[in-house]
């Protein structure tokens, strides 16, 4: 349907909220988005009238969830144009997803081997291929940004040789809102043998994601960030990558057969889902999808990105201001630093005028050594965000300027 952003409030009972008699101003959905009551409803049907455990039971309540269950990874596979939905791992984060890959189809890395990701990266993308390395004995490059906050495709070509058997990049950095050439790193990676794995937990929520059409080999997101519920990540692979993997985590449901002599186990996606799931997110994230799939999408960027063009050009008025990252592909986050105040006393400024914004690191502390700060203050603006929001976030920073002066 066409997009209205009025429309969208509604949907957000969370939106409505006050304090202290003025409204609530969420622009943290970088970190998580506020949910949808289709969100909350589907759950909440599911827990009071139609609960059980999935796959494993022949009663009318078993059989009720498990193709309530079945049925989301469907949509989040047609949602991100997988070729099958046996492709569509569920885990418990993105995080979980990243590390699930690096002990799995990683283990096969030796000694020399190289893993190349770059400065962008949430820890996320970081920390299980260090831990990798350290085991295998592969080793970690790192692809610099340009002073823009892009990608430095130059030193990219350069670092890409036969030694690298990983790309693992940010389709779209949760720090600067850098938007990655994935396409054409993916061609690059694997006109040497490389595989490629892309973070899409900013990318999956602000762009249309076809994973055929990318041609990666791994697509990890969240579902929190995607209006969705906590605890839930999703795994995309390559079914013919994820039918060489071997399990993970063993217990229920991962296995074929068990006896005292042998094991054998499940073909994907069950493989790699051992013991009972988030059954209950599960069907939460069909209902997100299902919500944000209602509204034009191209028409829901293009507010997304008009809001972050005013907020942009407003802050930029404030002499104090540093907005850092302006690379020219570039999604609906804005994060800046006001002159030599700690990132956290500015946000505490704000959230006085019931703004939420997020400041820190950014579990990007990479990042944060190249751009030569210790922390950062990000709004990051999401398909409920108004124009008077981002007005309010404009007036409320230069107010907080004058405290600091």
């Amino acid at each position: 349907m066409p997009f209205d952003v009025d429309a969208v409030r509604r949907d957000f009972p969370i939106l409505s909220r006050e304090i202290n008699g003025k409204p609530l101003i969420y622009l943290d959905s970088g970190a998580s988005a506020q949910k949808p009551k289709a969100v909350i409803d589907a759950m909440s049907h599911h827990m009071a009238q139609s609960y059980a455990n999935v796959h494993r039971g022949l009663h009318r309540l078993a059989n009720e969830v498990t193709d309530a269950f079945e049925a989301a990874r469907e949509t989040v596979a047609k949602f991100i144009n997988a070729a099958r939905p046996e492709e569509v791992i569920f885990t418990k984060s993105a995080t979980e997803s990243i590390n699930l890959v690096a002990q799995t189809w990683g283990l096969a890395l030796k000694a020399g081997d190289e893993i190349l990701i770059s400065e962008l990266e949430h820890h996320a993308n970081i920390v299980p291929w260090h831990m990798l390395a350290q085991r295998t004995g592969a080793v970690l490059k790192w692809v610099p940004i340009l002073d823009d906050g892009s990608l430095d495709m130059a030193a990219f070509d350069q670092l890409l040789t036969e030694r690298v058997k990983l790309v693992a990049i940010a389709h779209m950095s949760n720090v600067l809102g850098t938007i990655n050439p994935v396409q054409e790193i993916v061609q690059k990676a694997h006109a040497v043998g490389a595989k490629v794995l892309i973070d899409g937990c900013q990318g999956v929520v602000h762009l249309p994601v076809d994973v055929q059409a990318l041609g990666c080999d791994f697509y990890a997101f969240s579902a929190h960030k995607l209006y969705g519920p906590t605890g839930l990540g999703v795994l995309w692979g390559r079914y013919d990558l994820l039918e060489a993997m071997p399990p993970w985590q063993g217990g229920g449901e991962m296995i074929a057969h068990v006896s005292k002599e042998r094991i054998t186990y499940a073909e994907p996606p069950h493989r790699f889902e051992a013991g009972t799931p988030a059954i209950l997110e599960v069907i939460g994230l069909k209902a997100a999808i299902d919500w944000l799939s209602q509204w034009d999408r191209e028409a829901a960027v293009a507010h997304e990105m008009a809001l972050y063009e005013r907020a942009h050009a407003g802050l930029k008025t404030i002499n104090s201001v540093r907005i850092h990252g302006e690379a020219k592909e570039k999604g609906s986050i804005l994060t800046f630093s006001l002159g030599s105040a700690h990132a956290h006393d500015v946000a505490q400024i704000l959230d006085r005028y019931n703004i939420a914004v997020r400041a820190g690191t950014h579990c990007a502390e990479p990042l944060m050594t190249r751009l030569g700060v210790t922390s950062t203050v990000r709004a990051s603006i999401a398909i409920y965000n108004t124009e008077a929001e981002i007005d309010a976030l404009i007036t409320a920073v230069a107010k907080a300027q004058s405290f600091f002066e």
